[in-house]
């Protein structure tokens, strides 16, 4: 009888398993993988899921969020964390594949005049009206179409970030990837972490040193609203 109730807890734990691998496969189409996946050492900080961001609190679609991008970009994105391991360096994603809710969501925000809670950490320096006419905030997000990620460089052994002359997601002059005011050292970690994504097939964005988007994206036209768990 022990046998028998050891071996049903068995089959029952083998099928729960399955079914959540079920889901959690079901829950991507087809292109899309989970970057740990493709990339087990990477580390992930998915900003937009917790409160350490420009708006302050979790963004909507983020819920027990992960890490999804294309599979080509994730495929990029491995040959760029193989050539920083001989730096003794990696890669730290902060956003990857966003969907248009959260798009929507940072919009719905962006218009709220008198919430600006998180100005002088984020965008001390700029009137939050004048968001989207400066290109912070904008109705459509390349995030959407899964090959657009925002990272930054860590030492693998500590996961401790270098420095890159600001804050992931500040909205200023100190964010743009060119700015004269930085250190030798900030620009070189930015020259560093630009060059091996440029050398992969990732172009940057003139105002976020953080932010490279795959030049052959495989759904260049295509808004996303999946959410992965």
């Amino acid at each position: 009888m022990l046998r028998f109730l050891y071996s049903m807890k068995v089959r029952f734990a083998l099928m729960l398993g399955m079914l959540s691998a079920g889901v959690a496969h079901a829950a991507l189409p087809a292109g899309f993988v989970y970057l740990e996946d493709t990339i087990p050492e990477i580390r992930i900080d998915l900003r937009y899921s917790g409160s350490n961001n420009f708006l302050g609190r979790p963004v909507a679609g983020y819920d027990n969020a992960r890490a999804v991008v294309s599979t080509p970009a994730a495929q990029a994105l491995a040959r760029v964390q193989a050539d920083l391991k001989p730096f003794g360096l990696g890669l730290l994603v902060f956003d990857a594949y966003r969907p248009q809710r959260a798009v929507d969501d940072f919009v719905q925000w962006a218009e709220d005049l008198s919430d600006v809670r998180t100005k002088p950490a984020f965008y001390p320096n700029v009137d939050k009206q004048n968001l989207f006419k400066e290109d912070y905030i904008a109705l459509r997000s390349g995030h959407s179409r899964g090959s657009t990620v925002d990272l930054t460089l860590v030492a693998r052994d500590s996961g401790q970030a270098l420095d890159m002359g600001s804050a992931f997601d500040f909205f200023g002059v100190e964010s743009w990837p060119e700015h004269p005011g930085l250190t030798p050292q900030q620009r070189a970690n930015r020259l560093l972490l630009q060059a091996l994504m440029v050398k992969h097939g990732f172009k940057p964005y003139p105002k976020e040193w953080w932010h490279f988007t795959l030049e052959r994206e495989p759904f260049p036209d295509q808004y996303f609203d999946f959410l992965p768990r």
